[in-house]
């Protein structure tokens, strides 16, 4: 498995934590060993993979202009990657991440005037910015410009102008980064009244922003976040779930040649969870496979 992170990522961040279960269960099943790759953008990069002792990859999404895909390719192997970005002969497993960023921004920004988005990296420089209208080609983590455009989607759909839609980009993805981004807006001249986070870890660093500036959720700030971790239900926060986990499994069969089971041909499912950190709204919140 190529990592496009540190290796602790692997461990630290619930969602990669949850795929790689997937990938590992799969692999014991089967009885072969998973050796972890980590990339970070080191010149090094493309040979740790092309030495790596290994009969397939499964690549965890990272950016388009990442050599080491190239590499992979090159090497002949069956190969997978989580999330994008594709590749020629590489299939891609992961759920529809603009359809759904649109879904679970209509909660977020319904009866917003100063939404903001808590963005994941935009590329492998992972610098800091607040930034206005579409992801420009500078953007080359395709997670992070398909949730971007999907948000921009909910917003226009809501009748808002794309200069009034906030995108904070935040170095990395941890409730730190998530936390100490929504301190610095909440102090500004036009806090926000509502964020949609990428992930669950930026919205609960946005959740103790929120507290610390006396701001009520839902109420005064409307907060989403992203993969239902453990922590999202009983923060009571809105989000988005899909199965990681699966999403792990199914990416092992392909790396290992081998059929998965029926029941999960399907493409990926993921479905909007609204709890009490969004305003209410229509009971119309859940969204499966949309385009199935």
């Amino acid at each position: 498995m190529i990592l496009g992170e540190r290796l602790t990522y692997a461990f630290d961040d619930p969602q990669a934590a949850r795929f790689l279960a997937g990938v590992a269960e799969v692999c014991a099943a089967e009885g072969v060993g998973l050796t972890l790759v980590p990339i970070t953008g080191a010149a090094d990069d493309v040979q740790r993979a092309n030495e790596a002792v290994v009969d397939g990859f499964v690549v965890w999404t990272t950016s388009d202009d990442d050599p080491v895909l190239d590499a992979v390719v090159a090497s002949g192997l069956p190969a997978v990657v989580h999330a994008g970005p594709p590749r020629r002969g590489l299939p891609v497993v992961g759920i529809d991440d603009r359809a759904a960023a649109a879904a679970i921004g209509r909660l977020a920004f319904a009866g917003a005037a100063r939404p903001v988005v808590l963005s994941f990296p935009a590329n492998r420089d992972r610098a800091q910015a607040l930034r206005t209208g579409p992801p420009g080609r500078a953007v080359t983590y395709p997670v992070t410009r398909h949730r971007w455009d999907g948000f921009l989607d909910a917003w226009r759909q809501a009748g808002g102008a794309l200069t009034d839609l906030r995108i904070a980009v935040c170095p990395g993805n941890a409730t730190a980064y998530g936390e100490a981004f929504a301190d610095e807006l909440f102090r500004g001249d036009d806090p926000p009244d509502a964020i949609a986070a990428m992930s669950d870890e930026l919205a609960l660093g946005a959740l103790r922003a929120a507290s610390r500036a006396g701001r009520a959720v839902p109420d005064a700030v409307a907060i989403t976040g992203w993969d239902d971790s453990g922590a999202a239900g009983p923060a009571g926060l809105t989000t988005l779930r899909q199965s990681l986990r699966d999403q792990g499994k199914r990416c092992a069969y392909i790396a290992l040649g081998l059929r998965e089971p029926s029941a999960g041909q399907d493409p990926p499912s993921w479905q909007v969870i609204q709890r009490t950190s969004t305003r209410p709204r229509s009971q119309e919140v859940s969204v499966v496979n949309p385009s199935a």
